[in-house]
C-alpha cells in the first residue's frame, strides 16, 4: 500500500505507478526464502532485499526507487509477519512459506464473549512484541534510523482474521459482543503501533501514522460499515498525524459518504468500478489510487490498458495506479507497457 500523505504534494507525480510483486516472483527469479526466518531475522532481510532490489532495477531501470545504490529501506520492518502482527497476539497460528505471505493456519479457540473480554495490556505482553524490539535493536545497530512499516490490517480485517467468517454473523446475532472484540483490537492496534513508531521517531525514522486496511468492507453493508467500524476507523484517524484507508481491489462508492467524514483522509484507494469523479469530487486533498488487476494486467489487449488508464487519468488524476501481486506469469514487457502509458498521460492536461 502506497504511503499517504496529510495533503497532495506538489512534486508528486500525477499519474505514479506503485508496481508490487508476489513472494513467489521473487522467489522464482531471485531465490529469495520467505520463511520464518525473513520475518524475524533483520540482517536475513536486508540481505534478501538488497537482491531484490537489483532484480528489479535489472528489470525496471526507468523506476529510480529500485536503484540499488540507496539501500535505506533494506534495513527495515517493512513485511515483517505480513498482515499477521495483530492476529499472533490474539492466538492465531501462522504458516510461513518460502514463496508466499505468513497465513492463518489457526484461529485461537475462544468464543466472542472471551475473545471481547480479553485485556489489551495482557495481549501487548506478547513474544512477539519482544521480537519486535529485539528487531529494531538490530536495525538501529546497523543502520541507525528504525525504517519501515508494518501491515497493521484494519479493525475488521483483524476480526476476520481472528474469528473467521463467523463475525460476519455476529453482527446480526450479538451485535454488542462485536462492538467490544472489535473496541479490544482497536486498543491493541493503537497502542502498539504508538510504541514501535516512537522507537522510530527517537532513531530518526519520521513516522506518526495508520493506514487501515479495509479489504473485507464489501462483505458488509454501507450501513454495517457506519455502525460497527466507522467508529474505529475514526478513533484511529484522531490517534496519527496521517491516516490513510486502503479498500483493496473493490468498489469503494456505497461506503464514500461515510469515508468522507473521517478526519484527515490522506489517501484512499479502491477498485476501477468505483465512481472515480465522486473520489476526486469527496477527497480532493488525499493521494487517491485505483488498484488494477494484475490478472487484467497479464490478459487484457493493450488496447483495453489503454483505455482503464485513460479513464482513472480523465476521473481521478493526480492519483496513483496500484498494480500489486504481480505473477511470475506475467511478462515483464507488460509492466514496461503500463509505465510507459502512464509516463505518456502524465505530460498531457486529464
Amino acid at each position: 500500500m502506497p504511503l499517504p500523505g496529510a495533503s497532495l504534494p506538489t512534486a508528486e507525480s500525477p499519474l505514479r505507478v506503485s508496481l508490487g510483486f508476489t513472494p513467489q516472483w521473487f522467489h522464482e527469479r531471485c531465490g529469495v526464502d520467505f520463511s520464518r526466518r525473513w520475518h524475524t531475522d533483520p540482517r536475513y532481510r536486508h540481505e534478501t532485499l538488497l537482491v531484490m532490489k537489483r532484480e528489479l532495477h535489472r528489470a525496471f531501470p526507468e523506476v529510480p526507487e529500485w536503484s540499488s545504490s540507496s539501500a535505506d529501506d533494506t534495513w527495515t520492518l517493512s513485511g515483517a509477519h505480513g498482515a499477521c502482527v495483530i492476529p499472533q497476539l490474539f492466538g492465531c497460528v501462522v504458516r510461513y512459506a518460502p514463496d508466499a505471505w505468513p497465513a492463518i493456519e489457526r484461529r485461537p479457540r475462544l468464543g466472542l464473549e472471551e475473545l471481547a473480554s480479553l485485556d489489551p495490556d495482557r495481549l501487548l505482553a506478547s513474544p512477539l512484541v519482544d521480537d519486535l524490539e529485539r528487531q529494531m535493536d538490530v536495525i538501529q545497530a546497523e543502520a541507525g534510523r528504525i525504517h519501515g512499516y508494518l501491515n497493521w490490517q484494519g479493525v475488521l480485517n483483524n476480526a476476520f482474521h481472528i474469528y473467521g467468517q463467523a463475525i460476519f454473523l455476529e453482527m446480526r446475532d450479538r451485535p454488542e459482543l462485536v462492538d467490544c472484540f472489535l473496541a479490544v483490537v482497536c486498543n491493541v492496534m493503537v497502542e502498539l503501533v504508538r510504541r514501535v513508531q516512537a522507537r522510530q521517531r527517537e532513531s530518526g525514522f519520521a513516522i506518526d501514522q495508520l493506514d487501515v486496511s479495509n479489504c473485507v468492507v464489501n462483505m458488509i453493508s454501507p450501513a454495517d460499515y457506519r455502525k460497527f467500524v466507522f467508529p474505529y476507523d475514526r478513533q484511529i484517524a484522531l490517534s496519527f498525524a496521517r491516516f490513510g484507508v486502503h479498500t483493496c481491489n473493490w468498489d469503494v462508492t456505497p461506503y464514500l459518504d461515510a469515508l468522507s467524514e473521517l478526519p484527515n483522509v490522506g489517501y484512499l484507494d479502491m477498485g476501477m468500478m468505483s465512481d472515480l469523479r465522486r473520489v476526486r469530487e469527496l477527497f480532493p486533498r488525499a493521494r487517491r489510487a485505483v488498484l488494477y488487476s494484475p490478472v487484467r494486467l497479464q490478459e487484457a489487449s493493450l488496447l483495453e490498458i489503454q483505455a482503464d488508464i485513460k479513464r482513472v487519468w480523465r476521473d481521478l488524476a493526480p492519483c496513483d495506479v496500484v498494480v500489486a501481486d504481480i505473477q511470475p506469469t506475467t511478462p515483464d514487457s507488460r509492466a514496461h507497457e503500463l509505465l510507459a502509458i502512464c509516463c505518456d498521460l502524465e505530460g498531457q492536461a486529464p
